[in-house]
């Protein structure tokens, strides 16, 4: 299984946690990658700009951070390889607006500011995500309902639902910059063996395990 392959069943794995752009991605795009040319989608301030979000998504503290699991490339090279053109130009609008909000609110580049205010500049746009999602949640429930209604048309033998008939959600910056920096960290090798708990393979698997409290994750 190669890294692309693993990173799929991990998605899976993480289901609930993931977007339904990064769930599209798994299940449509990445047996597609993109054939632009290594680097031509993020200049080199916008890749230290990912590395130092995902480190405020998931920093270092009794276990090492995103950015010491190597993240930051990780997400450069899914969005890359994997993400369609529309999640991709909405990724880069997404850490445009990140830059221009960070240079408004505090007259410095998001790589100069302080800790504290990436985390004040990140949790509005996390906000202003959840907000966003739910007017979309509202409007996809009304096409769903339109959806149902031609449904029975559609049933016909040789005239089944096309994808177009499907709604459809847009992509969000911070819902793949999170779902990336979640899937990237827990299947790095920091990640797997610092934040979770541990057992090599081979070894005894057991089907029902009960966890003490306090107790990480099994990887």
């Amino acid at each position: 299984m190669d890294r692309r392959e693993a990173v799929k069943s991990v998605a899976f794995l993480m289901g609930a946690a993931l977007s339904a752009t990064t769930i599209g991605v798994f299940l449509e795009s990445c047996n597609s990658p993109s054939t632009s040319t290594a680097g031509s989608l993020f200049s080199a301030d916008q890749e230290k700009l990912i590395t130092e979000v995902a480190d405020i998504i998931i920093p270092t503290t009794s276990t090492p951070g995103a950015k010491e699991a190597g993240v930051g490339p990780f997400i450069a090279m899914m969005v890359k390889d994997c993400y369609p053109s529309d999640a991709q130009k909405a990724f880069t609008k997404g850490l445009e607006d990140l830059e221009k909000q960070s240079k408004d609110t505090f007259k410095k580049s998001f790589l100069e500011i302080s800790v504290a205010q990436r985390q004040e500049l990140l949790n509005k746009v996390r906000e202003a995500t959840i907000a966003a999602s739910k007017v979309e949640k509202d409007a996809l429930e009304k096409q769903q309902e339109n959806v149902v209604q031609k449904k029975s048309e559609k049933e016909a033998p040789g005239n089944a639902m096309t994808p177009k008939d499907k709604p459809k959600t847009a992509p969000q910056f911070f819902a793949i910059i999170r779902d990336l920096t979640l899937l990237g960290y827990f299947t790095s090798e920091i990640g797997a063996t610092k934040a979770l708990a541990y057992v090599e393979i081979p070894g005894r698997y057991d089907g029902c395990v009960d966890l003490k409290p306090g107790q990480k994750v099994w990887a």
